[in-house]
Protein backbone atom coordinates (compact mmCIF):
# COMPACT_ATOMS: atom_id res chain seq x y z
CA UNK A 1 0.00 0.00 0.00
CA UNK A 2 0.87 3.64 -0.50
CA UNK A 3 0.14 6.80 1.93
CA UNK A 4 -1.91 7.99 -0.69
CA UNK A 5 -3.61 4.96 -0.49
CA UNK A 6 -4.07 5.59 3.19
CA UNK A 7 -7.50 5.69 4.72
CA UNK A 8 -9.14 9.17 3.82
CA UNK A 9 -8.63 11.44 6.86
CA UNK A 10 -5.24 9.60 8.15
CA UNK A 11 -3.90 11.74 10.98
CA UNK A 12 -6.36 13.74 11.37
CA UNK A 13 -6.61 15.45 14.99
CA UNK A 14 -9.88 17.16 15.10
CA UNK A 15 -11.47 14.14 13.48
CA UNK A 16 -9.77 11.11 15.43
CA UNK A 17 -12.63 10.10 17.23
CA UNK A 18 -14.86 9.83 14.38
CA UNK A 19 -11.36 8.02 12.60
CA UNK A 20 -11.04 5.80 15.71
CA UNK A 21 -13.94 5.62 17.44
CA UNK A 22 -12.24 3.33 20.42
CA UNK A 23 -9.91 6.70 21.07
CA UNK A 24 -13.35 8.03 22.50
CA UNK A 25 -13.81 4.59 24.33
CA UNK A 26 -10.51 4.62 25.68
CA UNK A 27 -10.97 8.43 27.02
CA UNK A 28 -13.91 7.14 29.14
CA UNK A 29 -11.49 4.32 30.56
CA UNK A 30 -9.12 6.95 31.45
CA UNK A 31 -11.48 8.23 33.77
CA UNK A 32 -11.16 4.76 35.88
CA UNK A 33 -6.97 5.60 36.30
CA UNK A 34 -5.12 7.99 38.15
CA UNK A 35 -4.53 10.87 35.55
CA UNK A 36 -2.19 13.68 35.75
CA UNK A 37 -4.01 16.64 34.99
CA UNK A 38 -2.67 18.17 31.90
CA UNK A 39 -4.39 22.00 32.69
CA UNK A 40 -3.52 23.41 35.75
CA UNK A 41 -0.41 24.39 38.08
CA UNK A 42 -1.86 21.86 40.20
CA UNK A 43 -0.10 18.82 38.65
CA UNK A 44 -1.95 16.76 41.28
CA UNK A 45 -2.73 13.52 40.69
CA UNK A 46 -6.88 12.79 40.03
CA UNK A 47 -7.93 9.60 42.09
CA UNK A 48 -9.27 6.73 40.08
CA UNK A 49 -10.54 3.60 41.33
CA UNK A 50 -8.00 1.68 39.40
CA UNK A 51 -5.20 0.77 42.17
CA UNK A 52 -2.48 -1.84 40.77
CA UNK A 53 -2.24 -3.59 44.25
CA UNK A 54 -5.68 -4.44 43.70
CA UNK A 55 -5.76 -5.30 39.93
CA UNK A 56 -2.76 -8.03 40.94
CA UNK A 57 -5.98 -9.32 43.90
CA UNK A 58 -8.53 -9.28 40.99
CA UNK A 59 -6.82 -10.67 38.36
CA UNK A 60 -4.70 -14.15 39.03
CA UNK A 61 -3.56 -14.15 35.27
CA UNK A 62 -2.35 -10.40 34.88
CA UNK A 63 0.91 -11.14 35.30
CA UNK A 64 1.24 -13.51 31.94
CA UNK A 65 -1.27 -11.17 30.10
CA UNK A 66 0.85 -8.33 30.78
CA UNK A 67 3.64 -9.77 30.15
CA UNK A 68 5.81 -11.90 27.29
CA UNK A 69 9.40 -13.24 26.32
CA UNK A 70 10.96 -12.88 22.91
CA UNK A 71 12.64 -15.50 21.55
CA UNK A 72 14.35 -15.86 18.42
CA UNK A 73 13.58 -18.25 15.56
CA UNK A 74 16.27 -21.02 16.44
CA UNK A 75 14.81 -20.72 20.44
CA UNK A 76 16.98 -18.39 22.52
CA UNK A 77 15.64 -15.61 24.76
CA UNK A 78 16.25 -12.31 23.17
CA UNK A 79 14.81 -10.52 26.19
CA UNK A 80 11.59 -10.43 28.69
CA UNK A 81 9.28 -7.19 29.17
CA UNK A 82 7.23 -7.32 31.96
CA UNK A 83 4.48 -4.28 32.06
CA UNK A 84 2.17 -5.79 34.52
CA UNK A 85 2.38 -2.68 36.75
CA UNK A 86 1.67 -0.24 34.39
CA UNK A 87 -1.66 1.32 34.78
CA UNK A 88 -4.20 -0.28 32.22
CA UNK A 89 -6.44 -3.47 32.45
CA UNK A 90 -7.73 -5.80 30.14
CA UNK A 91 -10.41 -4.11 28.71
CA UNK A 92 -7.59 -1.38 28.07
CA UNK A 93 -5.88 -3.30 25.99
CA UNK A 94 -8.62 -4.87 23.63
CA UNK A 95 -9.37 -1.38 23.17
CA UNK A 96 -5.83 -0.12 22.29
CA UNK A 97 -5.90 -2.96 20.22
CA UNK A 98 -9.03 -2.07 18.47
CA UNK A 99 -7.71 1.67 17.85
CA UNK A 100 -4.26 0.04 16.41
CA UNK A 101 -7.00 -1.87 13.91
CA UNK A 102 -8.99 1.49 13.67
CA UNK A 103 -5.83 3.53 12.40
CA UNK A 104 -4.34 0.61 10.40
CA UNK A 105 -1.15 0.51 12.07
CA UNK A 106 0.00 -3.08 10.74
CA UNK A 107 -0.71 -1.81 7.20
CA UNK A 108 1.31 1.04 7.34
CA UNK A 109 4.04 -1.29 8.73
CA UNK A 110 3.62 -3.39 5.84
CA UNK A 111 3.97 -0.22 3.68
CA UNK A 112 7.51 0.78 5.49
CA UNK A 113 8.66 -3.10 4.98
CA UNK A 114 7.47 -3.14 1.42
CA UNK A 115 9.54 0.04 1.16
CA UNK A 116 7.14 2.64 -0.01
CA UNK A 117 7.63 6.17 0.77
CA UNK A 118 5.80 6.80 3.85
CA UNK A 119 7.97 9.37 5.27
CA UNK A 120 5.28 11.45 3.36
CA UNK A 121 7.12 15.02 4.05
CA UNK A 122 10.29 13.87 2.39
CA UNK A 123 8.92 11.34 -0.05
CA UNK A 124 11.56 8.82 1.27
CA UNK A 125 11.41 4.86 2.10
CA UNK A 126 11.71 3.33 5.62
CA UNK A 127 14.03 1.22 5.16
CA UNK A 128 16.80 0.94 7.82
CA UNK A 129 15.03 -2.68 8.41
CA UNK A 130 16.68 -3.79 5.52
CA UNK A 131 20.31 -2.78 6.67
CA UNK A 132 19.74 -5.77 8.94
CA UNK A 133 18.57 -8.34 6.38
CA UNK A 134 20.83 -10.87 6.09
CA UNK A 135 20.45 -12.24 3.20
CA UNK A 136 18.23 -11.73 0.00
CA UNK A 137 15.59 -13.84 0.78
CA UNK A 138 14.26 -12.06 3.62
CA UNK A 139 13.13 -9.05 1.11
CA UNK A 140 10.77 -8.21 -1.46
CA UNK A 141 11.79 -8.86 -5.11
CA UNK A 142 11.46 -5.28 -5.86
CA UNK A 143 14.26 -4.63 -3.19
CA UNK A 144 16.53 -6.97 -3.93
CA UNK A 145 19.10 -4.46 -5.92
CA UNK A 146 18.54 -2.49 -2.88
CA UNK A 147 19.97 -5.28 -0.54
CA UNK A 148 22.85 -5.83 -3.01
CA UNK A 149 23.68 -2.33 -2.62
CA UNK A 150 23.41 -2.59 1.24
CA UNK A 151 25.17 -6.19 1.24
CA UNK A 152 27.82 -4.67 -0.97
CA UNK A 153 28.81 -2.13 1.66
CA UNK A 154 28.05 -3.75 4.71
CA UNK A 155 30.91 -6.14 3.92
CA UNK A 156 33.44 -3.13 2.40
CA UNK A 157 32.87 -1.72 5.83
CA UNK A 158 33.32 -5.16 7.69
CA UNK A 159 36.26 -6.12 5.89
CA UNK A 160 38.00 -2.65 6.64
CA UNK A 161 36.94 -2.70 10.16
CA UNK A 162 38.72 -6.23 10.05
CA UNK A 163 42.33 -4.38 8.51
CA UNK A 164 42.11 -2.12 11.29
CA UNK A 165 41.50 -4.61 14.54
CA UNK A 166 44.74 -5.97 12.45
CA UNK A 167 46.56 -2.97 12.67
CA UNK A 168 48.25 -3.35 16.59
CA UNK A 169 50.00 0.18 16.06
CA UNK A 170 46.32 1.83 15.72
CA UNK A 171 45.59 1.94 19.59
CA UNK A 172 42.91 4.70 19.14
CA UNK A 173 40.01 5.57 17.39
CA UNK A 174 38.37 8.81 16.97
CA UNK A 175 34.73 9.02 15.58
CA UNK A 176 33.50 12.38 15.08
CA UNK A 177 30.05 12.77 14.29
CA UNK A 178 26.92 14.06 16.09
CA UNK A 179 23.19 13.30 16.44
CA UNK A 180 22.15 9.75 15.73
CA UNK A 181 25.74 9.72 14.02
CA UNK A 182 27.17 9.96 17.42
CA UNK A 183 24.92 8.70 20.00
CA UNK A 184 24.45 5.37 18.39
CA UNK A 185 28.11 3.80 17.96
CA UNK A 186 29.04 5.56 21.41
CA UNK A 187 26.21 3.67 23.45
CA UNK A 188 26.58 0.67 21.36
CA UNK A 189 30.45 0.72 22.13
CA UNK A 190 30.37 1.33 26.07
CA UNK A 191 27.70 -0.95 26.39
CA UNK A 192 29.36 -3.65 24.43
CA UNK A 193 32.81 -3.28 26.35
CA UNK A 194 33.39 -6.56 27.70
CA UNK A 195 33.00 -7.57 24.01
CA UNK A 196 35.77 -5.55 22.29
CA UNK A 197 39.11 -6.02 21.38
CA UNK A 198 41.28 -5.08 24.04
CA UNK A 199 44.54 -3.01 24.00
CA UNK A 200 42.19 -0.44 21.75
CA UNK A 201 40.17 2.89 23.07
CA UNK A 202 37.72 4.74 21.52
CA UNK A 203 36.69 8.05 22.03
CA UNK A 204 33.57 10.06 20.62
CA UNK A 205 33.48 13.70 19.59
CA UNK A 206 30.27 15.32 18.81
CA UNK A 207 30.16 18.69 20.61
CA UNK A 208 31.51 21.59 18.59
CA UNK A 209 32.67 22.54 22.49
CA UNK A 210 35.85 22.50 22.04
CA UNK A 211 37.14 21.61 25.45
CA UNK A 212 35.74 18.17 24.10
CA UNK A 213 37.74 17.82 20.97
CA UNK A 214 40.76 18.94 22.93
CA UNK A 215 40.49 16.45 25.73
CA UNK A 216 40.54 13.36 23.74
CA UNK A 217 43.32 15.16 20.97
CA UNK A 218 45.42 15.67 24.45
CA UNK A 219 45.70 11.60 24.96
CA UNK A 220 46.84 10.87 21.22
CA UNK A 221 49.71 10.08 19.15
CA UNK A 222 48.90 10.36 15.13
CA UNK A 223 50.33 7.65 14.55
CA UNK A 224 48.47 5.55 16.49
CA UNK A 225 45.05 7.13 15.48
CA UNK A 226 42.64 6.37 13.27
CA UNK A 227 39.93 9.23 12.97
CA UNK A 228 36.48 8.30 11.39
CA UNK A 229 33.91 11.16 10.11
CA UNK A 230 30.21 10.88 9.96
CA UNK A 231 28.40 12.96 8.34
CA UNK A 232 26.72 11.94 5.43
CA UNK A 233 26.53 15.62 3.56
CA UNK A 234 30.22 16.34 4.70
CA UNK A 235 28.57 19.91 5.36
CA UNK A 236 27.23 18.87 8.95
CA UNK A 237 28.04 22.64 11.28
CA UNK A 238 29.36 20.72 14.21
CA UNK A 239 31.26 17.54 12.35
CA UNK A 240 33.05 19.76 10.02
CA UNK A 241 34.48 22.32 12.52
CA UNK A 242 35.38 19.05 14.80
CA UNK A 243 36.78 17.52 11.56
CA UNK A 244 38.73 19.95 10.04
CA UNK A 245 40.50 20.44 13.58
CA UNK A 246 41.44 17.07 13.96
CA UNK A 247 43.06 17.15 10.50
CA UNK A 248 44.88 20.22 11.25
CA UNK A 249 46.06 18.34 14.55
CA UNK A 250 46.94 15.51 12.85
CA UNK A 251 49.30 17.57 9.90
CA UNK A 252 50.88 19.45 12.74
CA UNK A 253 51.92 16.63 15.05
CA UNK A 254 52.68 14.58 12.48
CA UNK A 255 54.93 16.97 10.76
CA UNK A 256 52.89 16.53 7.05
CA UNK A 257 55.05 12.67 8.00
CA UNK A 258 51.94 10.90 7.86
CA UNK A 259 49.32 10.59 5.06
CA UNK A 260 46.01 11.18 6.03
CA UNK A 261 44.18 8.94 3.53
CA UNK A 262 46.14 6.31 6.17
CA UNK A 263 44.07 7.84 9.29
CA UNK A 264 40.66 9.04 8.01
CA UNK A 265 38.16 7.27 6.77
CA UNK A 266 34.37 8.98 6.01
CA UNK A 267 31.29 7.47 6.71
CA UNK A 268 29.35 10.05 3.40
CA UNK A 269 27.91 10.38 0.17
CA UNK A 270 29.75 13.37 -1.05
CA UNK A 271 32.85 11.67 -2.02
CA UNK A 272 33.90 15.34 -3.41
CA UNK A 273 33.86 16.95 -0.03
CA UNK A 274 35.74 14.08 1.83
CA UNK A 275 38.56 13.93 -1.05
CA UNK A 276 39.36 17.92 -0.47
CA UNK A 277 40.17 17.20 2.91
CA UNK A 278 42.35 14.55 1.78
CA UNK A 279 40.16 11.39 2.57
CA UNK A 280 40.07 8.28 0.54
CA UNK A 281 38.17 5.62 2.53
CA UNK A 282 34.87 6.53 2.44
CA UNK A 283 31.53 4.49 2.98
CA UNK A 284 28.23 5.81 2.02
CA UNK A 285 24.71 5.17 3.08
CA UNK A 286 20.90 5.91 1.71
CA UNK A 287 18.26 9.04 2.18
CA UNK A 288 16.04 6.24 3.29
CA UNK A 289 18.26 5.75 6.71
CA UNK A 290 17.69 8.31 9.23
CA UNK A 291 20.45 9.81 11.66
CA UNK A 292 18.98 7.99 14.80
CA UNK A 293 18.42 4.63 12.50
CA UNK A 294 22.12 4.55 11.19
CA UNK A 295 23.47 3.06 13.39
CA UNK A 296 23.31 -0.47 11.40
CA UNK A 297 24.75 1.05 8.43
CA UNK A 298 28.37 2.18 8.03
CA UNK A 299 27.71 4.63 10.77
CA UNK A 300 28.24 1.36 13.47
CA UNK A 301 32.08 1.20 12.35
CA UNK A 302 33.30 1.82 15.38
CA UNK A 303 31.54 -0.96 16.75
CA UNK A 304 32.43 -2.88 13.87
CA UNK A 305 36.13 -2.35 14.68
CA UNK A 306 35.40 -2.35 18.37
CA UNK A 307 33.37 -5.64 18.27
CA UNK A 308 34.52 -7.42 14.54
CA UNK A 309 32.84 -8.46 11.66
CA UNK A 310 31.09 -11.51 13.81
CA UNK A 311 29.90 -9.29 16.24
CA UNK A 312 28.13 -6.69 14.43
CA UNK A 313 26.39 -9.20 12.30
CA UNK A 314 25.60 -10.82 15.82
CA UNK A 315 24.29 -7.50 16.11
CA UNK A 316 22.34 -6.78 12.91
CA UNK A 317 21.07 -10.58 13.84
CA UNK A 318 19.16 -9.69 16.92
CA UNK A 319 17.68 -6.48 14.91
CA UNK A 320 16.24 -8.56 12.57
CA UNK A 321 14.91 -11.19 14.76
CA UNK A 322 12.94 -8.21 16.33
CA UNK A 323 11.59 -7.37 12.58
CA UNK A 324 10.49 -10.29 11.75
CA UNK A 325 8.56 -10.47 15.01
CA UNK A 326 6.85 -7.18 14.27
CA UNK A 327 6.06 -8.13 10.80
CA UNK A 328 4.63 -11.63 11.24
CA UNK A 329 3.63 -12.04 14.96
CA UNK A 330 -0.41 -11.75 15.81
CA UNK A 331 -1.44 -8.34 17.25
CA UNK A 332 -1.96 -10.14 20.31
CA UNK A 333 1.49 -11.63 20.32
CA UNK A 334 3.04 -8.61 19.10
CA UNK A 335 5.60 -6.81 21.42
CA UNK A 336 6.49 -3.91 19.51
CA UNK A 337 2.78 -2.88 19.18
CA UNK A 338 1.72 -3.68 22.24
CA UNK A 339 4.25 -1.62 24.25
CA UNK A 340 3.82 1.18 21.17
CA UNK A 341 0.15 1.30 22.11
CA UNK A 342 1.19 1.55 26.37
CA UNK A 343 2.58 4.51 25.50
CA UNK A 344 0.22 5.93 23.67
CA UNK A 345 -2.43 5.16 26.59
CA UNK A 346 0.25 6.33 28.99
CA UNK A 347 1.07 9.85 26.81
CA UNK A 348 -2.32 10.73 24.79
CA UNK A 349 -5.30 9.16 27.82
CA UNK A 350 -3.18 9.15 31.28
CA UNK A 351 -1.55 12.84 30.85
CA UNK A 352 2.16 11.44 31.50
CA UNK A 353 4.58 13.59 29.16
CA UNK A 354 7.47 12.16 30.65
CA UNK A 355 8.98 8.72 31.29
CA UNK A 356 12.11 7.80 33.42
CA UNK A 357 14.36 5.08 31.77
CA UNK A 358 16.35 3.24 34.47
CA UNK A 359 19.13 0.41 33.14
CA UNK A 360 20.33 -0.94 36.21
CA UNK A 361 23.95 -1.98 34.08
CA UNK A 362 26.51 0.95 33.57
CA UNK A 363 27.22 -0.54 30.09
CA UNK A 364 23.84 1.21 29.46
CA UNK A 365 24.55 4.63 30.63
CA UNK A 366 23.94 5.88 27.37
CA UNK A 367 20.73 4.14 26.67
CA UNK A 368 18.66 6.83 28.01
CA UNK A 369 20.22 9.38 25.65
CA UNK A 370 20.10 7.10 22.90
CA UNK A 371 16.58 6.25 23.40
CA UNK A 372 15.73 10.15 23.65
CA UNK A 373 16.93 11.26 20.30
CA UNK A 374 14.86 8.09 18.43
CA UNK A 375 11.33 8.69 20.96
CA UNK A 376 11.63 12.79 21.37
CA UNK A 377 13.06 13.53 17.54
CA UNK A 378 10.85 10.70 15.84
CA UNK A 379 7.59 11.65 17.24
CA UNK A 380 8.32 14.95 19.36
CA UNK A 381 5.90 16.78 16.50
CA UNK A 382 2.96 18.89 16.97
CA UNK A 383 1.02 18.20 13.61
CA UNK A 384 0.11 15.41 11.75
CA UNK A 385 1.04 14.45 8.61
CA UNK A 386 -1.40 15.93 7.05
CA UNK A 387 -0.49 19.12 8.64
CA UNK A 388 -3.44 19.55 11.39
CA UNK A 389 -2.26 20.81 15.00
CA UNK A 390 -2.61 17.80 16.95
CA UNK A 391 -5.15 18.13 19.94
CA UNK A 392 -3.59 15.48 22.62
CA UNK A 393 0.00 14.92 23.74
CA UNK A 394 2.17 12.60 21.89
CA UNK A 395 6.10 11.73 22.38
CA UNK A 396 6.85 11.65 26.57
CA UNK A 397 10.03 13.48 27.46
CA UNK A 398 12.47 10.57 27.93
CA UNK A 399 14.93 11.00 30.62
CA UNK A 400 16.98 8.96 33.36
CA UNK A 401 20.11 7.65 35.17
CA UNK A 402 21.60 3.79 35.02
CA UNK A 403 20.75 2.38 38.88
CA UNK A 404 21.54 2.60 41.18
CA UNK A 405 22.75 5.59 41.07
CA UNK A 406 19.40 7.12 40.13
CA UNK A 407 17.83 6.27 43.44
CA UNK A 408 19.99 8.59 45.60
CA UNK A 409 19.06 11.46 43.06
CA UNK A 410 15.71 11.84 41.86
CA UNK A 411 14.31 8.86 42.60
CA UNK A 412 12.44 10.94 45.49
CA UNK A 413 10.19 12.50 43.23
CA UNK A 414 9.78 9.41 41.69
CA UNK A 415 8.13 7.59 45.08
CA UNK A 416 6.72 11.23 46.47
CA UNK A 417 6.13 13.55 43.86
CA UNK A 418 2.77 14.98 43.55
CA UNK A 419 2.97 13.60 40.22
CA UNK A 420 3.07 10.51 38.34
CA UNK A 421 6.14 9.99 36.32
CA UNK A 422 5.98 6.33 34.47
CA UNK A 423 9.86 4.02 34.93
CA UNK A 424 10.93 1.67 32.64
CA UNK A 425 13.63 -0.57 34.08
CA UNK A 426 16.43 -2.66 32.64
CA UNK A 427 18.09 -5.50 34.14
CA UNK A 428 20.64 -8.40 33.04
CA UNK A 429 20.86 -11.10 34.34
CA UNK A 430 24.43 -12.70 33.74
CA UNK A 431 27.43 -10.22 34.93
CA UNK A 432 29.99 -9.71 32.38
CA UNK A 433 32.91 -9.54 35.94
CA UNK A 434 33.43 -12.01 38.20
CA UNK A 435 33.20 -9.28 41.37
CA UNK A 436 31.60 -11.07 44.37
CA UNK A 437 28.14 -9.74 45.58
CA UNK A 438 27.98 -6.64 43.58
CA UNK A 439 25.77 -7.89 40.74
CA UNK A 440 23.11 -9.56 43.13
CA UNK A 441 22.82 -6.32 45.29
CA UNK A 442 22.31 -4.57 42.22
CA UNK A 443 19.31 -6.92 40.73
CA UNK A 444 18.15 -6.67 44.87
CA UNK A 445 18.04 -2.49 44.04
CA UNK A 446 16.18 -2.84 40.35
CA UNK A 447 13.80 -5.61 41.53
CA UNK A 448 12.82 -3.01 45.26
CA UNK A 449 12.66 -0.34 43.24
CA UNK A 450 9.90 -1.45 40.99
CA UNK A 451 8.46 -3.05 44.16
CA UNK A 452 8.30 0.04 45.94
CA UNK A 453 6.87 2.16 43.16
CA UNK A 454 3.55 -0.01 43.55
CA UNK A 455 3.37 -1.26 46.98
CA UNK A 456 4.40 1.65 48.86
CA UNK A 457 3.94 2.21 52.26
CA UNK A 458 2.01 4.20 54.97
CA UNK A 459 2.01 5.09 58.16
CA UNK A 460 1.04 7.31 60.60
CA UNK A 461 4.27 9.89 59.68
CA UNK A 462 2.96 12.05 56.45
CA UNK A 463 6.37 12.11 55.83
CA UNK A 464 7.30 9.08 55.17
CA UNK A 465 4.60 8.00 53.45
CA UNK A 466 4.72 7.05 50.19
CA UNK A 467 1.46 6.22 48.11
CA UNK A 468 2.59 3.73 45.93
CA UNK A 469 0.37 2.61 42.96
CA UNK A 470 3.01 4.28 40.64
CA UNK A 471 3.91 2.63 37.03
CA UNK A 472 6.47 0.77 36.11
CA UNK A 473 7.27 -1.39 32.99
CA UNK A 474 10.52 -3.84 33.60
CA UNK A 475 12.95 -5.32 30.74
CA UNK A 476 15.17 -8.42 31.37
CA UNK A 477 17.98 -9.71 29.32
CA UNK A 478 19.90 -12.62 30.30
CA UNK A 479 22.86 -11.14 29.07
CA UNK A 480 24.24 -8.01 27.03
CA UNK A 481 25.73 -8.98 24.30
CA UNK A 482 25.50 -8.08 20.59
CA UNK A 483 22.43 -9.82 19.77
CA UNK A 484 20.81 -9.08 22.81
CA UNK A 485 21.38 -5.33 22.31
CA UNK A 486 20.43 -5.47 18.74
CA UNK A 487 17.41 -6.86 19.68
CA UNK A 488 16.57 -4.44 22.48
CA UNK A 489 17.45 -1.33 20.19
CA UNK A 490 14.86 -2.72 17.65
CA UNK A 491 12.32 -3.13 20.08
CA UNK A 492 12.08 0.63 20.74
CA UNK A 493 12.50 1.58 17.03
CA UNK A 494 9.39 -0.29 16.17
CA UNK A 495 7.54 1.21 19.19
CA UNK A 496 8.05 4.32 18.25
CA UNK A 497 6.81 3.12 14.77
CA UNK A 498 3.85 2.37 16.73
CA UNK A 499 3.19 5.29 18.21
CA UNK A 500 3.35 7.64 15.40
CA UNK A 501 1.28 5.35 13.46
CA UNK A 502 -1.35 5.80 16.13
CA UNK A 503 -0.98 9.42 16.78
CA UNK A 504 -1.36 10.28 12.80
CA UNK A 505 2.39 11.77 12.41
CA UNK A 506 5.60 11.69 10.57
CA UNK A 507 7.87 9.52 12.86
CA UNK A 508 10.69 10.20 10.54
CA UNK A 509 11.50 14.04 9.38
CA UNK A 510 13.17 16.31 12.13
CA UNK A 511 12.63 19.85 10.68
CA UNK A 512 12.43 21.02 14.39
CA UNK A 513 16.19 20.27 14.67
CA UNK A 514 16.97 22.15 10.91
CA UNK A 515 15.73 25.85 12.41
CA UNK A 516 18.02 26.39 14.99
CA UNK A 517 20.87 25.08 12.18
CA UNK A 518 20.31 27.44 10.01
CA UNK A 519 19.84 30.84 12.61
CA UNK A 520 23.31 29.55 14.13
CA UNK A 521 24.51 29.73 10.56
CA UNK A 522 23.54 33.28 10.48
CA UNK A 523 24.81 34.27 13.94
CA UNK A 524 27.99 32.86 13.51
CA UNK A 525 30.10 35.67 11.05
CA UNK A 526 28.16 38.22 13.53
CA UNK A 527 30.82 37.54 16.33
CA UNK A 528 33.32 38.61 14.17
CA UNK A 529 31.84 41.84 12.12
CA UNK A 530 29.54 42.82 15.76
CA UNK A 531 26.52 43.09 13.56
CA UNK A 532 23.19 42.85 15.41
CA UNK A 533 20.73 43.90 12.61
CA UNK A 534 17.56 42.34 12.72
CA UNK A 535 17.67 40.58 15.78
CA UNK A 536 15.65 40.92 18.55
CA UNK A 537 16.79 42.68 21.84
CA UNK A 538 17.51 39.83 23.83
CA UNK A 539 19.92 37.79 21.27
CA UNK A 540 21.32 40.77 20.79
CA UNK A 541 22.44 41.72 23.99
CA UNK A 542 23.45 38.00 24.81
CA UNK A 543 25.82 38.07 21.49
CA UNK A 544 27.56 41.42 22.86
CA UNK A 545 27.95 40.11 25.64
CA UNK A 546 29.79 36.59 24.56
CA UNK A 547 31.94 38.16 21.85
Amino acid sequence: MSVSGSPVGWGSACGLANLAPAWQDLLAESQRFPVNRLHGWEAAVALGAFDLRQAFARDPERLQTFSQTLHARDGSRLLHVDASKVHADRRVVRLLMQLAEQRQVLALRDAMFHGEPINSTEQRAVMHWLLRSPDAASVPAHLQASWQQVDAVRTAFLDYAELVRAKAHITDVVHIGIGGSDLGPRMAVEALEPCCQPGRRFHFVSNVDGHELDRVLRQLRPQNTLFIIASKTFTTLETMANARTALHWFQRESGGQLAVRDHFVGITTNLDAAAALGIETTFGFWDWVGGRYSIWSAIGLPLAIAIGADGFRAFLDGAHEVDQHFLHAAPRDNLPLKMGLLVVWNCSFLGHSARCMAPYHSGLQRLPAYIQQLEMESNGKGVTRNGERLEYFTAPTVWGEPGSNGQHAFFQLLHQGPHMLPVEFLAVREPAHALDGHHTLLLANALAQAQALMQGSSGDDAQRDCPGNRPSSFYVLDRLDPRTLGALLALHEHRVFVCGAIWGINSFDQFGVELGKRLARDIVPRFASGDLDGLDPSTADLLRRLR
